[in-house]
């Protein structure tokens, strides 16, 4: 199995969205303080990365 540009970047965007899905349930099960607004805003980082690197596939 050969793995292109376009292969690669759709692991990179399933990889961002289990970490990001992880990091958000962190925050919201894990830490009931300010530390859970934090993993949250990171793991909507996270999101916001994986959209771009879906966006990506095809143009580079």
């Amino acid at each position: 199995m050969t793995m292109n540009k376009n292969t690669v970047l759709a692991w990179a965007t399933w990889i961002m969205i289990f970490v990001g899905l992880a990091l958000i349930g962190l925050g919201a099960f894990r830490y009931d303080d300010v530390a859970g607004w934090g993993f949250a805003a990171v793991g909507v980082g996270f999101f916001a990365n994986a959209w771009v690197f879906n966006a990506l596939k095809g143009r580079v």
